[in-house]
């Protein structure tokens, strides 16, 4: 219920720009936000090394956060960002639901056809941090739900495009959809204590100096 929860209001928190201001009548942010720039401020930059980065030092899927259901991470991931409840069958076969994958604003009905990506790609937490990790956060690293932001299911088509790349090389187009990506990548490396490149920092400083100054990022510390 919790998680849930959680993932109806971060798309809410995170896609505030200057272009959808709130209304009044709008309840008050809850603790743990700060605003786009402010967040990325307090980001540590540093180069990055991807050297000896394997997948297999993330290991994931693991049985989710209920482990007697039969749905690893991956398929609660998917039940929690259903728009319409897939059917769950025996050993957690989904069939039918909907869902929209905000990266490129598609939607899936057939939940083969969805991937559940690591907001921040695995490479990618190697290099600005990770490797210096035991092997235990790291499977805690790749299969979080305590955040909404870290895991997303989205279309295998705009995973690929992604391909593993930082906020220097892509993003999804449309002002809501990046706004929301560069918080929440702002957000998930603050989150797990990662670093930023150079090239990666100047990226998103030029998002925090334009359209997304106003975006919120929801902030949390991951477990130990």
């Amino acid at each position: 219920m919790i998680k849930n929860l959680m993932r109806g209001l971060v798309p809410l928190a995170l896609v505030l720009s200057p272009l959808a201001a709130p209304s009044p009548a709008v309840p008050a942010a809850p603790a743990g936000v700060q605003l786009f720039p402010d967040a990325l401020a307090e980001l540590a930059e540093a180069t990055e090394d991807s050297t000896g980065y394997k997948e297999s030092a993330f290991p994931h899927w693991d049985k989710g956060l209920d482990a007697d259901d039969a749905c690893d991470t991956r398929a609660e991931v998917l039940l929690a960002e259903a728009v319409e409840a897939p059917t769950t069958g025996t050993g957690c076969a989904l069939t039918g639901g909907r869902w929209t994958s905000y990266y490129d604003g598609q939607t899936v009905t057939d939940p083969a056809l969805l991937r559940v990506d690591h907001l921040v790609p695995l490479e990618e937490a190697w290099a600005s941090g990770a490797s210096g990790w035991t092997a235990a956060r790291r499977a805690k690293y790749a299969n979080d739900q305590g955040a909404a932001a870290t895991l997303v299911a989205v279309t295998a088509r705009s995973q690929k495009a992604k391909a593993g790349q930082d906020p220097a090389a892509w993003v999804p187009d449309g002002n809501a959809a990046y706004c929301r990506y560069v918080g929440e990548w702002v957000g998930t490396k603050l989150r797990w204590g990662l670093s930023v490149d150079k090239d990666e920092m100047e990226a998103l400083k030029l998002f925090a100096d334009g359209p997304c100054e106003e975006t919120v990022v929801l902030r949390s510390t991951a477990p130990r």
